[in-house]
């Protein structure tokens, strides 16, 4: 489990296909301890370490992964990174458990001072998800919706997460990967049995 409170930005060094998987090696942030089985959100996904050396470690991403992230349509040169809560961690962030829903792509990136509104675009599927003033999780940065359709939403980015996170390199037409609400996915389904 993440708390969508990004702790690095780092470059992907390689990128392979073999045997329908994608494998990144990714440099590994500077004072990070990290060993095989441990979990790290990748641009919002909870990504495995296969392998770890002092300069980089690998991942494999599965055809499931492929198919409902971002990675299946390009690789980022570089990814948010987020290691997994540990108990007793503050949650600062919200819930987020980096199993992606969808790629949404970005629509307006508007100056508001030091500040972006981003608008984000997405299939109309999943509108329900999207609450005023609720959570969502873009490419593993946890916001909170300033606006929102069934169709798109959109929330103001910071200075300081412009400079945190790869949003300060986002464009219009970038993919970014999506996570919903966790809560209101079990609301959902609760309601729906009744």
């Amino acid at each position: 489990m993440f708390s969508g409170i990004i702790q690095a930005v780092s470059k992907v060094k390689k990128a392979e296909h073999h045997s329908g998987s994608l494998f990144l090696s990714i440099d590994r942030p500077i004072g990070w301890k990290i060993t095989p089985g441990d979990s790290i959100a990748t641009n919002g996904v909870c990504l495995t370490v296969r392998s770890v050396n002092k300069k980089m470690y690998t991942t494999e991403l599965m055809d499931e992964t492929l198919s409902v992230s971002s990675f299946g349509k390009t690789v980022p040169a570089q990814v948010n990174l987020e290691p997994a809560l540990r108990l007793g961690a503050s949650l600062d962030g919200a819930l987020v458990l980096g199993h992606v829903d969808t790629v949404g792509q970005i629509k307006k990136m508007t100056p508001r001072g030091r500040a972006k509104m981003c608008v984000v675009q997405f299939s109309a599927r999943f509108g329900r998800y999207v609450v005023l003033k609720g959570s969502i999780t873009l490419n593993g940065v946890n916001l909170t919706i300033v606006d929102c359709s069934m169709a798109w939403c959109s929330v103001s980015l910071v200075e300081y997460t412009l400079q945190h996170t790869t949003f300060g390199q986002n464009k219009v037409g970038d993919l970014v990967n999506i996570e919903f609400d966790i809560i209101g996915k079990y609301v959902e389904k609760i309601i729906r049995k009744k």
